[in-house]
């Protein structure tokens, strides 16, 4: 019995997948094939069977006009008996033919010219009202989703949301049910179209022996054979396909067994994979149809090697739209759409921003493309590389042995600390001796990854008569004494803000590289990509950070506050300072604040510095003064460091750069 090689899973019905739709193409080809052939056969057995049928009935009349040979009043042949008696002899035999060749007429109608019809308009026309159930069903997932993905982000109605996604389960299932038995019907086509081409000829050539069976007996002995294994293996297909069905029809019950979570979007229970090197799955992309329009499509993407793949529902095969290596991937606020990613081209040309369906899509695909971009895949073994680095970002928030073994390991040992105070002799001591971990912070100390300022003080800032801080060093007519003195340095960079954290010790360097390590370490655990850009403003008597938007000090310290700082030793964007508090009769606390910059965090490490030594210098007019000899001035007298960072340039490296690097 020939063999059904290709048939369409039940199990992918649910995906929906290009590659299904492409296969479902096949099948679908190959049903409309069969049914033009089909209908060109059953009218070449329409026509045999009105033939045979025309016999019938011309053996019939020819039969009937015989026997009036008898009743004819030819005024010259009467008494011709013989003649009427051998005319009647043909005309029973006529007759006795007649009578097979309305029996053949007969087989040849039930046997052939039947089964044909009953296949074309049972299962071909079946094919076809599924075929329209199944594009119906298609739609109105379609018109589901596109009202799911509309769905608010910051206005969220919970009983609208769980009225669309109750529409997004009853159309994904509705769909689902209809692929499936638009499946088993296509796949049970494979049997029926053999079963459908075999059976009439079987009948018609059993028709035909039974016809001549009387003069043809040698004839019909040679053909037995032959029809007793035609016979046997359409039997046996028709086994095959009832085993087939059974079994499609038992996975179809088990696949629709399943509980009603499956069919509905964002309710996925299992963990989040961030190892993988490889993803598929639908994704909506933004598309720009205008010059302040936009519009969202809902495409199937895939990655392959190190290039974002995208293949169209009726594609042959997917096309690459952009190259993932070095590419930063970042989540994106868009248009109020939930679950917005941004992948952007290392030279910050090209970019795409795209909608997961739920939580975990949106999670597993920016950790997938982050993999993709460090080139993971071209590694030997890329899954264990995946596996090893997020089991690395695990183990970053466990204490090390010490900074020693840091410091060997570390591809610039012998670089100098940038922008550190002068060591005492008591703090290169203590350096000198290996410090734990723990020595510096608690195990399990919270870390805070973003500074909201008070409602209560950003009313204070923004009442009557109060003055908002200038980045700019520009001032108002009531400005205090602090400011006037604050004068002779003032210096803003584009910072964003990464972490905080309390430490034990705040007068060694060491503390503050701990710090950015567990900080980035969280951020890197706990997938936070985004962070918001402010300016770092620091004077000759503090430091405050500023909301660039509002111009409100969403914090401030004193410069005798700040005890330590230093910048990262291999990722130069990275500084980072301690911050000492005190109360009147406890201990002195300490606390690292870790920035990202624009600029290297070795300048900001130098203007700190700067500015501790004009505050040191303001006790003697004589050291202020040769300090002020050694450094150059800008025209209204102060010292000139770098260009403000709060500028276009600013703006524009803060638009391509807003995810930390870190």
């Amino acid at each position: 019995m020939p063999a059904v090689h290709h048939k369409l899973l039940l199990e992918e019905a649910l995906q929906d997948s290009p590659q299904t739709r492409s296969l479902l193409s096949v099948f679908e080809e190959d049903a409309g094939t069969l049914t033009n052939y089909t209908n060109q056969l059953l009218q070449s057995m329409q026509r045999v069977f009105g033939a045979q049928n025309e016999m019938a009935l011309a053996t019939e009349q020819l039969s009937k006009q015989l026997l009036e040979y008898e009743k004819q009043n030819f005024a010259l042949a009467k008494g011709d008996e013989e003649v009427i008696n051998t005319l009647q002899q043909f005309a029973k035999s006529v007759e006795e033919l007649n009578a097979l060749h309305s029996e053949l007429s007969t087989q040849i109608a039930d046997k052939m010219v039947f089964p044909m019809v009953q296949f074309r308009e049972k299962d071909l026309t079946e094919i076809s009202t599924l075929k329209e159930i199944f594009s119906i069903a298609t739609d109105e997932h379609e018109a589901a989703m596109v009202k799911y993905s509309r769905l608010p982000k910051k206005r969220e109605n919970e009983k609208v949301k769980a009225e669309v996604v109750r529409e997004v389960a009853y159309s994904r299932r509705k769909q689902h049910q209809a692929a499936m038995q638009y499946y088993c019907a296509l796949n049970a086509l494979q049997y029926r179209k053999r079963v459908a081409m075999l059976e009439p000829m079987l009948g018609y050539t059993h028709a035909q022996i039974n016809f001549f069976k009387k003069g043809m007996e040698l004839v019909s002995k040679k053909l037995d054979s032959f029809l007793n294994s035609v016979s046997n293996m359409n039997e046996s297909i028709e086994s095959q396909l009832e085993i087939d069905a059974e079994v499609m029809r038992s996975s179809q019950r088990e696949l629709l067994s399943v509980d009603d979570s499956v069919y509905m979007p964002d309710h996925d229970q299992a963990a989040v994979s961030r190892a993988l090197i490889q993803k598929a799955g639908y994704l909506n992309i933004r598309n720009k149809t205008g010059l302040v329009t936009t519009a969202w499509d809902r495409l199937f993407f895939f990655t392959q090697g190190g290039n974002l793949m995208c293949q169209p529902r009726g594609a042959v095969a997917g096309g690459m739209v952009l190259d993932l290596d070095n590419s930063s991937v970042m989540a994106v606020d868009c248009e109020d759409r939930r679950y917005c990613f941004q992948i952007t081209s290392p030279n910050g040309k090209t970019s795409l921003i795209l909608q997961a369906e739920s939580k975990r899509e949106y999670e597993e695909w920016i950790c997938t493309l982050n993999n993709i971009s460090r080139q993971i895949y071209l590694t030997d073994n890329p899954e264990a590389v995946a596996i090893k680095l997020h089991q690395t970002a695990l183990q970053a928030v466990t204490p090390i042995t010490s900074f020693e073994k840091r410091a060997e390991g570390s591809p610039n040992p012998d670089r100098a600390k940038p922008g550190g105070l002068p060591v005492t002799s008591q703090e290169a001591e203590k350096s000198s001796v290996s410090l734990e971990p723990e020595d510096l912070i608690v195990p399990g100390t919270p870390i805070q990854f973003d500074i909201m300022l008070p409602a209560s003080e950003f009313l204070d800032q923004n009442r009557a008569g109060a003055r908002r801080t200038n980045p700019f060093g520009e001032t108002e007519e009531d400005d205090d004494e602090s400011d006037t003195h604050d004068s002779l340095l003032q210096q803003v960079f584009a910072v964003r803000f990464l972490g905080s954290m309390a430490v034990r010790s705040g007068h060694t360097q060491e503390v503050i590289y701990e710090a950015m390590r567990q900080v980035l370490a969280a951020r890197a655990i706990h997938n936070i990509f985004k962070t918001t850009e402010s300016h770092l403003m620091i004077s000759s008597s503090c430091i405050r950070l500023i909301d660039p938007q509002t111009q409100v000090t969403k914090i401030s310290f004193q410069l005798q506050e700040v005890s330590e700082f230093a910048a990262h030793q291999e990722n130069e964007r990275l500084m980072g300072f301690v911050v000492r508090s005190s109360a009147e009769d406890d201990e002195p606390s300490f606390s690292v604040f870790v920035f990202e910059s624009n600029t290297e965090g070795e300048k900001i490490c130098y203007t700190i510095n700067l500015a501790k030594e004009i505050a040191d210098a303001r006790k003697d007019p004589e050291a202020l003064a040769q300090l002020m000899k050694s450094m150059p001035l800008t025209n209204d007298g102060k010292f000139l460091l770098l260009d403000n960072e709060t500028g276009d340039t600013a703006e524009t490296a803060g638009q391509e750069q807003q995810e930390s690097e870190a």
